[in-house]
């Protein structure tokens, strides 16, 4: 039986989750103070996901970067790949929060969205 710990992220808590398992087979999961923790540890195990924040570049003269981030989290083997397209990225006035720059950001199903406003 294996054993791994993890710092639940999930609220300001912090709680140290400690999961045993076999293989893909999670034994249990303890140190968590909610619900939540246990589910993180189980995903973090088997399927880490991330949400990206960055920035673009942009064509405004005043603002010359855009807030933009992965939605939903992608899986955390991907970060770079996405922050190649992400580093390639170049957008043009107007954008609007919630805006999609990029879809289906470098295959993994999630979209990279505006988090700012950029007018012309």
């Amino acid at each position: 039986m294996a054993k791994s710990e993890f710092i639940c992220i999930n609220c300001p808590l912090g709680c140290m989750l400690t999961v045993e398992y076999e293989g893909k087979n999670i034994i249990s999961v303890t140190g968590n103070t909610c619900p939540r923790g246990d589910k993180y540890a189980r995903q973090e195990l088997l399927d880490p996901k991330r949400t990206v924040t960055s920035s673009v570049r942009t064509e405004n003269s005043t603002h010359r970067r855009l807030s933009v981030k992965t939605v939903p989290e992608i899986p955390k083997d991907e970060i770079f790949s996405v922050m190649e397209e992400v580093k390639k990225t170049v957008v043009s006035p107007p954008v609007r929060i919630g805006d999609v720059i990029i879809h289906d950001i470098a295959g993994t199903g999630s979209d990279l969205v505006a988090t700012g406003n950029l007018s012309e």
